[in-house]
């Protein structure tokens, strides 16, 4: 028991739980703001837009059960909008990431002869073209 306990604490101790745990809650943050936004701002305005309608009460009923369908599409609305913030984080992050990468030095695979000029491997002492000794 003792040892399963230590392989928990350590499990626990590494730090993409811990990264990964802190997405989780700001995630869950950000969505909240997100359905405010909809809920509150965005939903209002399309229905201003479309003539008044209250998207929250749009329901049809169905054999006596209350079908919300104004609910769906205030869901549908919220996944488009942090789905598109994601996708423009994403982006910024990538090409932040890009910038921040450092261009790794090219490395030379390959010389040229000073005699027939053909390209030989840069460690070759000899070319085997034309067999001529090379100075490394």
């Amino acid at each position: 028991m003792k040892e399963f306990i230590k392989e928990f604490k350590a499990f626990i101790a590494r730090g993409n739980v811990i990264d990964m745990a802190v997405g989780v809650v700001i995630g869950a943050a950000f969505g909240a703001i997100v359905t405010s936004l909809v809920d509150n701002i965005i939903m209002p305005l399309i229905g201003i837009l479309i003539g008044g309608i209250n998207f929250e009460s749009l329901s049809i009923t169905v054999g006596g059960a209350e079908v919300k369908y104004g609910m769906f599409i205030q869901s549908i609305v919220n996944f488009l909008i942090i789905a598109f913030v994601i996708f423009i984080v994403i982006k910024q992050i990538g090409k932040l990431t890009s910038k921040m990468k450092k261009e790794e030095p090219k490395v030379e695979k390959e010389k040229s002869c000073p005699y027939c000029f053909t390209q030989i491997p840069i460690e070759a002492i000899r070319c085997p073209h034309c067999t001529s000794e090379l100075s490394k």
